[in-house]
This record gives C-alpha cells, structure tokens and sequence, in this order.
C-alpha cells in the first residue's frame, strides 16, 4: 500500500455509540489532543499582547517587580497594567505575592518546561532588539531611582 494513502485505525472507546453518532465519538477521541493544542494557543495569546509581551521582558530581567514599578517603566495606568498582570497569572506565567497593600509579581514557569523553553528563546530573540534594551535601562534607572528617593521600609511607592 502506498505509505501516503495509509489509513490509520482511530481508537473506539465506545463501540455501541460509533454507529449512532460517529462525530461525536471522533471528537472523544481526539479531546486529549485538543485539550493540549488549547494550552498552546491560550499561552501564545498572552504573549501576542505588546504590552504583556513588555511585561514578560521586565520579568525576565528582575526576579520581582511590583505593578508601580511596571507602571512607571510602560508609561501606563495601574489599572491597565493589574489587567494584564492578572491575565498572565490566569495563565499560569507569573505568580502574586501580596505585601502589605502592594502586589509584587514574578515570573511561574518552570525552566525545564515546554513554556520555559519558549520564553527562554524569546529572551535570548528580545535581548538584542533595541526597544527591549530601551525598556531594561529605564526599568534600571527607576530602580535606582526608587531606592534613592524611599527609605529602606518602603519598598513601594504605589
């Protein structure tokens, strides 16, 4: 048989139910696989975002940020920046710590994982793109800043 014409057996879990209704035995069938490609589109749509993509940049580059420090980075709202910060951590990309009335967030992906070695590549993609480095020397700058302008127990200005 021509290796290009084979035809591959499908895996009928529910033989009595093939005959009455062979669509939705298909899609059974295949749930596992769509439940992954899912993941990978929902995790690529977080990134397809500029600004949670600039967001993921400044994670990268610190262990832990808090919304203000973000906001004054981007240049944006803290209403705009929580929106994204909370849409990546329903993602699973970043973790929340609370502290006092301030939310730090960090990166959540394990190194080792498939989504770690995406955002790996992506780091070492962004490293040499000239607004990535515009965006890691203000964050510098605002840390330095922030560190001059606050005493030592208010490690937030938001």
């Amino acid at each position: 048989m021509d290796p290009g014409k084979r035809k591959f057996r499908r895996p009928v879990f529910f033989p009595f139910l093939q005959k009455k209704f062979p669509k939705t035995v298909d899609y059974i069938c295949l749930c596992g696989y769509i439940k992954i490609m899912k993941n990978e589109v929902k995790f690529f749509r977080g990134l397809a975002d500029e600004t949670r993509l600039k967001i993921i940049w400044l994670l990268m580059l610190q262990e832990e940020l808090c919304v203000c420090d973000i906001m004054r980075v981007l240049g944006i709202t803290q209403s705009k920046a929580s929106r994204h910060l909370r849409y990546l951590y329903n993602l699973g990309l970043v973790t929340d710590r609370r502290e006092g009335v301030w939310m730090n967030y960090r990166l959540a992906v394990d190194p080792e994982s498939h989504q770690g070695k995406l955002l790996k590549l992506l780091r070492e993609t962004l490293a040499s793109h000239p607004e990535a480095q515009s965006l890691s020397e203000r964050l510098q700058e605002w840390l330095k800043a922030k560190r001059e302008l606050f005493s030592k127990e208010a490690t937030c200005v938001c």
